[in-house]
């Protein structure tokens, strides 16, 4: 990730400042603006998949929910904002959205079903820091994708392999399930999805 200013903002001038039409996506931590790099491959394709899927079900089971193409999600934080790789919105509580039908912007953890990030060198972001700005905003539940397995051994364990780790909420904390190999990923915002870790790192 490339810094690209170095005094401290808010999320509003955050919003004022992205450019339109940019060429790559930036985020917002801790007061800094940060340049995401560009996907590889591999996480493309990983990326693409798990919304294809995730698409399938919200069809075939008619779930109001919806997936879109560009949301900046701001956590209660003023000095952050993130563009997760999928999230998934619950259409009913969009009203309640004050900023999403001029900016497409979420700030209410309600509205959201479930984010998923695909982790690059940027690990810690990840398992750090987004863990602990969508459990504070009430999120239900947060995969965090980690194909190559990059994250740290407290978080996936030693010797390190490509693992999901999937965080749902209970009683206002997120307990973290992870899923590897041939294990079905087990998902409380899509209960009928039958997908395996496997299935998901040979995207």
């Amino acid at each position: 990730m490339i810094q690209t200013l170095t005094k401290p903002i808010s999320f509003d001038e955050f919003v004022a400042w992205y450019p339109e039409n940019a060429a790559c996506k930036y985020e917002l931590h801790n007061g800094r603006i940060v340049e995401m790099p560009l996907g590889t491959g591999a996480h493309s394709n990983i990326t693409g998949f798990i919304s294809l899927k995730l698409g399938v079900q919200i069809e075939r089971h008619e779930l109001p929910y919806s997936i879109p193409g560009d949301c900046l999600l701001k956590p209660l934080e003023d000095e952050s904002g993130y563009q997760p790789d999928i999230i998934v919105l619950d259409r009913e509580q969009l009203s309640k959205e004050p900023r999403w039908q001029k900016e497409s912007i979420i700030t209410l953890g309600n509205s959201v079903r479930l984010v998923v990030e695909v982790v690059s060198t940027n690990w810690k972001n990840d398992y750090l820091i987004k863990s602990g700005d969508y459990e504070s905003m009430g999120i239900p539940e947060y995969w965090i994708v980690d194909y190559l397995g990059l994250g740290g051994r407290r978080f996936i364990g030693y010797p390190k392999s490509p693992t999901i780790s999937v965080y749902s909420m209970v009683d206002g904390e997120y307990e973290v399930r992870q899923f590897r190999d041939d294990d079905r990923v087990e998902s409380l915002a899509f209960p009928e999805l039958q997908l395996t870790a496997a299935q998901i790192f040979q995207a």
